[in-house]
């Protein structure tokens, strides 16, 4: 039986997408999406205001970043990851298999909740209509100068699943620090009762 392998890797992102992150999503407020779990997170700041040593963006807000290697990756806020999924996703109108993406610094990053979920299902959608457009042999072709050189004999499927990796991977930790946002009251109110 031949297998649709364009039709799998798509699936694989989909029902991640449809049943799992972007649900949670939809009723996220400013106050989650800069919350600091723990101080000194990276997030996205109004330019001018980072601390970090190289922050990222085009526009009216900037990415907390700094070149590898680092001593050790900062906790990030919702808003932080994300900027790093748009910047993955590459903006909606980007041929994404055609040449090489544009890097974080060209990203225009959103300050409300709602303006970057809006930029994030742009994203998405341009990147599964760049996906579904690649077919059986486009999967299979080298990546070229779309990577480092290190990849450049890779197949563009590689390259492909490495981003549904990004997505499932900082989607799970952005409903984490959901869940994490919603039961600090319920935490703060325990630990100080323990301490009475």
């Amino acid at each position: 039986m031949a297998i649709d392998w364009n039709a799998e890797i798509i699936d694989q992102l989909e029902w991640h997408w449809d049943h799992q992150l972007r649900p949670r999503l939809d009723d996220l407020t400013d106050d989650e999406y800069f919350w600091q779990p723990v101080p000194g997170c990276w997030t996205l700041r109004p330019r001018g205001e980072n601390t970090s040593p190289m922050p990222l963006g085009a526009g009216e807000f900037t990415m907390d970043y700094a070149p590898p290697p680092r001593d050790r990756d900062p906790v990030t806020t919702i808003a932080w990851r994300l900027a790093h999924l748009i910047a993955v996703f590459g903006p909606p109108g980007a041929a994404h298999f055609d040449h090489p993406s544009d890097d974080d610094h060209a990203v225009d990053y959103a300050g409300t909740a709602q303006a970057a979920l809006r930029q994030f299902d742009e994203g998405h959608d341009a990147w599964i209509r760049d996906v579904r457009k690649l077919g059986a042999e486009g999967l299979a072709r080298p990546q070229g100068n779309l990577s480092p050189p290190e990849y450049a004999s890779a197949p563009m499927a590689k390259l492909v699943m490495h981003i549904h990796r990004e997505v499932i991977h900082h989607g799970a930790e952005i409903c984490l620090l959901r869940d994490l946002y919603r039961g600090r009251d319920a935490y703060a109110a325990t630990t100080e009762g323990s301490l009475q």
